[in-house]
């Protein structure tokens, strides 16, 4: 008996310790296939899905290879760049997503206002967001103009409003829409001056943001021509026939592939240093 009650005890006491560890999340290429998605509605692209995107990447990797390999005759020097141009249309994407963000930021203020503006008027808030489809900013009108037509075509607020942030992918635009949602179900009288200090809050915040940009972007320009100068170099070089063969050569190919995973280290570096604190959809 005393044996089988130590075994119990042990056994109870991994299970505790067990839980207090962190388990992997189920679906890892799901999570993965999502972040994509998420990443494509961020940069405003709805109508392509991530296998797409994927194959698109591929694709292009492959093209490129196959012109770098017609010009050089190098398999080593076209493998590189084939990876290259695979991680163009990615960081591509991940460039407008910045700059859709960074514009957003710039509108969100004069949204906050156009809703304060009408619920003040006396429409009920379906009608603010509509309206918005018509005299809001022209960036974001189409999404609004869809909105509306949700709306019209179901009459249910709340799955269209969730339509519309998914839409929007945007931390900014999951506060407003949930203190709308928050405000249609419960009522209340404070949404005016609620929506009045979000605005001048946006306003404080994307002033300082651009300001801290606008100093740090020579430093990530700068770090990105000295990752992508040696590539330049090279590219070059390939120019001459002793240069291929060199390469070529398994040296050749050690030295490519040391370039290569310094290279990709040095910019993840870089990016993770100089890159600001991004806003969290914590309300998605």
């Amino acid at each position: 008996m005393a044996p089988l009650l130590g075994v119990l005890c042990g056994l109870g006491m991994f299970l505790i310790w067990w839980s207090t560890w962190e388990q992997p999340p189920i679906g890892g290429k799901e999570a993965k296939a999502k972040r994509l998605e998420v990443l494509l509605l961020t940069a405003g692209i709805e109508k392509v899905s991530s296998r797409g995107f994927i194959a698109s990447c591929l694709g292009l990797g492959l093209f490129t290879m196959l012109v770098v390999f017609i010009m050089t005759a190098s398999l080593p020097i076209s493998g590189c760049f084939g990876l290259f141009g695979a991680w163009f249309p990615l960081a591509l994407v991940r460039w407008r997503a910045r700059r859709r963000a960074a514009t957003l930021r710039g509108l969100w203020p004069d949204i906050v206002d156009h809703l304060r503006s009408a619920i003040r008027a006396g429409l009920s808030l379906p009608e603010a967001l509509i309206q918005l489809g018509e005299k809001g900013p022209v960036e974001l009108r189409g999404l609004f103009q869809e909105f509306a037509a949700d709306y019209r075509a179901g009459g249910h607020f709340d799955s269209s409003l969730g339509r519309l942030k998914e839409r929007l992918a945007d931390s900014v635009a999951d506060r407003i829409i949930e203190a709308l949602r928050i405000t249609r179900e419960v009522g209340g009288s404070d949404l005016g001056r609620l929506l009045g200090t979000l605005a001048d809050f946006l306003r404080e915040s994307a002033r300082t943001r651009s300001e801290l940009e606008a100093r740090q972007s020579w430093t990530i320009n700068a770090a990105r021509l000295a990752v992508a100068a040696p590539w330049i170099v090279l590219i070059l070089l390939a120019c001459r026939p002793e240069a291929v063969a060199a390469y070529n050569s398994p040296a050749g190919v050690t030295v490519l592939a040391g370039g290569l995973l310094v290279s990709a280290i040095s910019y993840w570096a870089m990016l993770r240093i100089g890159s600001l604190p991004a806003d969290e959809r914590v309300l998605r």
